[in-house]
């Protein structure tokens, strides 16, 4: 394989790419300081992306949570298993095809969300009164938008 020189970042490149690594850095220590205050249980990023996508769009199909995430039904299958095993989500027959399973979050499941998303809300809160006069919560307002911008590009 050939070694390939790199350019040297200009000036404004080389501060966007610090930029880029400090946010990237931060984001990433903050989400697991927040994950920390309460948690609803610890779950592989398929699993997670399973149960986010229940809550939000409600009860569904194996198939159509498949198609909805990119990936085989058989793969579906398996990480629903251990969420159906685990109590988190459960099964109903579908009313309008017996063959298919129409899953939704168990009710003990989303209390348990409700009261991890209310403990970690609680805590940030708590820390942006600790940490912030009201010119920097305005500031920290502000820099939110910014971050909403980036999300939403």
């Amino acid at each position: 394989m050939a070694h390939m020189d790199k350019k040297p970042l200009s000036p404004e490149q080389a501060r966007v790419s610090e930029l880029a690594a400090e946010l990237r850095i931060l984001i990433s220590s903050f989400t697991r300081k927040l994950r920390a205050q309460a948690s609803a249980g610890e779950f592989t990023p398929s699993q997670r992306s399973v149960l986010l996508r229940l809550e939000r769009d409600g009860p569904t199909t194996v198939t159509a949570l498949a198609r909805a995430e990119g990936v085989r039904s058989q793969s579906m299958g398996a990480t629903v298993a251990g969420l159906e095993a685990a109590g988190h989500i459960k099964g109903a027959p579908d009313p309008a095809d017996g063959r298919q399973t129409i899953l939704s979050l168990t009710p003990g499941f989303l209390t348990m969300i409700q009261a991890s998303r209310a403990a970690r809300e609680d805590w940030l809160l708590r820390e942006i009164h600790a940490c912030y006069n009201t010119k920097e919560q305005e500031s920290l307002a502000k820099a939110i938008e910014l971050l909403k911008r980036l999300v939403n590009h």
